[in-house]
């Protein structure tokens, strides 16, 4: 409808989850959104806390299936959104919801990171939503963002230990959905560069930049494709789109900030600044 947007700022929506320390998740999003020129708005899907007492494990609260579906009636009706990333969704029921409002709504530019096992889930429950997302939101995707995990996951390959391993995902993974991906081989891969291979079935491009830091950093992956979701919000194509993200990212590696937890935050630096 789009009644009252009254502006030419382009506007994204993120469906993703809390993440409390605001390294990842919804907050990433909305920060990456704002640091690139675009107005974000938000549908939570649950709500993550790292337990600090039990190894960093992940505590997850869902939000009910009525407060998500009148989260994103109100955003799909209000405003005449340019793209949608998908975050973490958590739990099959999360999935058919998102799955039905998005095929209903058919919005341009569907960005997917495909959070597959979340490690607050039992290993059974985790694979019962791996399955729905594979089945119900990967075919509604334009652009998807794995990372190494989810790249073996998607491809069914046994192992990503080069960057031909990577290359070959991604294309399997492309052949499957459709969509233009980017797989982040990330610090994953052996080597001084941290490499991701982007594929639209036309074009292969690998993406590098040296490996920053000795320790993991929060958000990275969030970040990376709310970044893919600004950009393509901003018109620029897939490949555009993937080179505009990893520059964002790396940036936003080295600004990272350092916290008491075994890993470090991504900080979602304005390309101004």
């Amino acid at each position: 409808m789009g009644c009252m947007t009254t502006s030419q700022t382009p506007i994204a929506m993120t469906i993703a989850g809390s993440e409390a320390t605001g390294g990842a998740g919804a907050q990433a999003d909305l920060k990456t959104f704002q640091a690139l020129g675009v107005y974000g708005c938000l549908a939570l899907t649950c709500i993550v806390s790292f337990d600090p007492k039990n190894g960093w494990a992940h505590r997850l609260t869902p939000v009910d299936q009525q407060t998500l579906r009148d989260q994103l009636e109100v955003n799909t009706t209000v405003y005449d959104l340019d793209a949608v990333k998908i975050g973490m969704l958590g739990s099959p029921d999360t999935i058919a919801t998102v799955a039905e409002v998005l095929t209903e709504q058919k919005p341009r530019r569907i960005v997917l990171d495909p959070v597959l096992i979340c490690k607050g889930q039992e290993p059974g429950a985790a694979l019962d939503t791996d399955e729905a997302l594979k089945a119900k939101i990967l075919p509604l995707a334009d652009f998807v963002t794995p990372n190494h995990f989810e790249s073996l996951s998607l491809s069914g390959l046994e192992a990503i230990d080069t960057v031909e391993d990577l290359e070959k995902a991604a294309r399997i993974i492309h052949e499957r959905s459709g969509a233009a991906v980017l797989a982040k081989g990330g610090v994953r891969l052996d080597g001084d560069d941290a490499v991701d291979v982007f594929y639209d079935g036309q074009t292969t491009e690998v993406l590098s930049a040296p490996k920053i830091g000795e320790v993991q950093v929060a958000g990275a992956g969030c970040s990376l494709a709310a970044a893919v979701t600004a950009e393509l919000a901003q018109g620029r194509t897939p490949l555009e789109a993937a080179r505009a993200a990893k520059d964002f990212v790396t940036r936003g590696i080295e600004a990272r900030i350092s916290s008491h937890a075994p890993f470090d935050s991504l900080r979602q630096i304005n390309r101004l600044a």
